[in-house]
């Protein structure tokens, strides 16, 4: 592409995206983002040269997700150099080659549209399709970053309400759609705006949000009657300390003088974050066996995160796991681990080489595919654990059998970046498809509790020494996308994309009709 300025463009558009997410909260943002991304890519008006080639469309594509991921991720260099004592230089490369690949996999399905962009109507379906198709890829390849997704955008405004039946994937097709249709508008690709055409794709763009919002008043799942009083602590444990020998001791403190206080004013359960004492399990039994006996003495079951080791194929293995102290003890172990913050890829490759590769908590193995809820104070709680809260298929499965959520996380890692409070919309999210009270247990913020419509309810502020006393409802049944999953939503985006192939053929079909009509006259 010669002209420089598209690119800038699209570099731009990717940017703004990151202000419709927290902690910017400008959901507008997300509109103007895909409405200049989708401008940049639509056809041009009556007899306009409009010329996008396939490999065009996929520069204009890898310039938005260079301007998304390098804003929207920024606090992974954080984590890098402030906790993984690398250098400013080294951080800045591993930075830059994460962003690198993320927006070549948000790229990769847009060149399509140089197929699919002569009638206006088969761009708008095959845009919304192609966007939710580059979401979705980034859910599994290279076990996935189901990060920045448009959707996110939209907790709180009149496309929330399709959250229960789409999710956080569709939210952004129907975004999609809109800022496709409202840039087709701009660039008077219709040749009347009065076309049947034209006028069904704004009655559909126009009516997707009103939808919403009368969806939103749906409840899709029933309340159970029975209402937990939940107490969660905050330890606020500095990340370059948690996992010194020396600070153990002041650890162990900070969450005994805390439970102790919750314990003193009657609570069902306290929930301690995610890997909250820095020891493994076995090698520490005086301490699990102190923490059962005091959840028994004071009939208060305790929910915490912890580093449980086990035999495997006949060697040991540690997971990052979830354990229950009371009267039921049991244990959930992670299933989808972090890459190089739980394990290594290329282990034997590649460990040593950097201190990167070598942090405290890279040699995890994930827990077995299909897990029970936990049960604590009489509630089926579904956990996951820090970066699981992220995959909405995951939290779907999870949630059947389950009446509230329960995730843990140690987000001290993303240090005072804009992570842990997009972490946090994310998690309120899966409050929203799922219809359930979530309660999210933090070393550092955010801990919260998030009501089924995606409202915050309870919340402690970051980087302090806190606890806090909330209170959920256990619900019961499926909403729409606990039942269809993903795949119905891939099987949406494939239809729509047949249709647009359709349309493009059929408006082939008559402008050659129209030139043999001309020749022949």
């Amino acid at each position: 592409m010669r002209n420089t300025l598209p690119l800038v463009a699209a570099l731009i558009a990717g940017g703004l995206l990151t202000l419709s997410f927290a902690p910017y909260n400008l959901w507008w943002s997300s509109l103007l983002s895909l409405g200049l991304f989708a401008w940049l890519l639509a056809p041009g008006g009556a007899g306009a040269s409009n010329p996008l080639t396939g490999k065009n469309i996929f520069w204009l594509a890898l310039c938005f997700g260079i301007g998304l991921f390098a804003t929207g991720g920024s606090w992974v260099y954080v984590s890098i150099t402030d906790f993984g004592n690398s250098s400013p230089l080294l951080g800045f490369l591993l930075t830059g080659a994460f962003v690198g690949i993320l927006a070549l996999l948000f790229a990769l399905p847009f060149p399509l549209l140089a197929r699919l962009r002569a009638n206006p109507v088969s761009f708008a379906l095959a845009f919304a399709a192609l966007w939710f198709v580059s979401e979705w890829c980034r859910t599994w390849m290279f076990t996935g970053f189901p990060w920045l997704f448009a959707g996110y955008a939209h907790v709180h405004t009149w496309l929330a309400g399709w959250a229960p039946v789409l999710s956080v994937y569709g939210i952004g097709l129907l975004l999609a759609f809109t800022a496709a249709v409202t840039a087709l508008f701009i660039r008077r690709a219709f040749t009347s705006w009065k076309s049947p055409s034209a006028l069904g794709l704004l009655t559909a763009a126009v009516l997707l949000w009103p939808m919403g919002l009368v969806l939103s008043g749906l409840e899709w799942t029933t309340a159970q009657g029975n209402t937990t009083k939940v107490g969660l602590v905050q330890a606020n444990i500095p990340q370059d300390k948690k996992w010194q020998p020396a600070f153990l001791g002041e650890t162990i403190r900070r969450y005994q003088s805390a439970t102790e206080t919750l314990h003193n004013q009657d609570v069902d359960v306290v929930i301690w974050p995610e890997a909250a004492l820095p020891i493994i399990y076995h090698r520490s039994l005086n301490l699990m066996e102190a923490l059962q006996n005091n959840a028994e003495q004071t009939g208060t079951d305790l929910i915490t995160g912890v580093l449980y080791d086990t035999e495997q194929d006949f060697r040991q293995v540690v997971h990052n796991s979830a354990a229950v102290f009371g009267k039921e003890p049991q244990l959930y172990h992670k299933r989808h681990l972090v890459p190089f913050g739980e394990y290594v890829p290329l282990e034997d490759w590649i460990r040593g080489t950097i201190e990167f590769f070598n942090l405290p908590t890279s040699f995890i193995r994930p827990g077995p595919s299909n897990q029970s809820p936990l049960q604590a104070a009489g509630v089926n709680w579904a956990p996951l654990i820090c970066y699981e809260i992220v995959y909405p298929q995951l939290v779907a499965q999870s949630s059947g059998d389950a009446g509230v959520l329960l995730t843990l996380s140690n987000d001290a890692w993303f240090g005072r970046s804009i992570g842990p409070l997009q972490h946090m919309q994310m998690a309120q999210m899966r409050a929203l498809e799922t219809r359930r009270y979530l309660v999210r247990g933090t070393n550092t913020g955010v801990t919260a509790i998030v009501a089924p419509d995606g409202r915050i309810t309870a919340q402690l502020p970051q980087f302090e020494q806190a606890h806090m006393i909330g209170e959920v409802e256990s619900r019961a049944g499926y909403t729409p996308f606990m039942r269809i999953g993903v795949w119905g939503l891939v099987i949406l985006a494939a239809l729509m994309l047949v249709l647009s192939a359709a349309l493009q053929r059929r408006s082939a079909d008559d402008d050659e009709a129209v030139f043999t009509g001309e020749a022949a006259d």
